[in-house]
């Protein structure tokens, strides 16, 4: 965590990101993480984490080799952009499901409120199962912002949550690489 109380904390949820920009036919291996989090936070003074599901890689499966490597390939890239990074994992079921990431980041909002480690959080997640995580922090003082997409915002979070932002896709275009 970061040790500065006046700096900012952002929490990505990584898949949800993912999909959202894939809506926009924006592609999340060519953003540039650190100039949006410095253009959102408006410091330099920031921890950006992205949270994400583990892929495997399955014996006798080629497709889930290819996304183990394009994986591993994106969250090497994140790093190299200073990017904090904290895997969940993949359950296969009836299909295959992310777990431990939600955890992950209301555990990592609620340590860094109680350890007084950020000033404002910047929640970029339209999940609202971090509805309980987001209301406890703000009780405790602190602020959350709601950073979501114009084309499928969380009601939710935007009435809950300190503030919000909604980005549309002209916003997300100039973090292209």
């Amino acid at each position: 965590m970061i040790s500065n109380k006046d700096s900012a904390l952002i929490l990505v949820d990584g898949s949800n990101f993912y999909y959202k920009l894939k809506d926009l036919s924006l592609e999340q291996e060519k953003f540039d993480f650190t100039k949006f989090s410095e253009w959102l936070s408006e410091t330099k003074k920031f921890k950006v984490i992205y949270y994400v599901g583990a892929v495997r890689q399955e014996p006798k499966n080629a497709k889930s080799k290819i996304l183990y490597a394009k994986q591993r390939s994106f969250l090497s890239q994140l790093q190299k952009q200073g990017v904090n990074v904290e895997l969940g994992y993949i359950m296969k079921s009836d299909g295959y499901h992310e777990k431990g990431v939600d955890v992950k980041i209301a555990t990592d909002l609620l340590v860094g409120t109680y350890e007084n480690l950020f000033t404002k959080a910047f929640l970029v997640s339209s999940d609202t199962d971090l509805l309980p995580a987001v209301e406890k922090t703000i009780s405790k003082g602190k602020l959350v912002e709601f950073v979501g997409f114009a084309h499928l915002p969380s009601y939710a979070l935007i009435r809950k949550c300190s503030s919000s932002r909604l980005l549309h896709k002209e916003d997300l275009m100039k973090f292209n690489l």
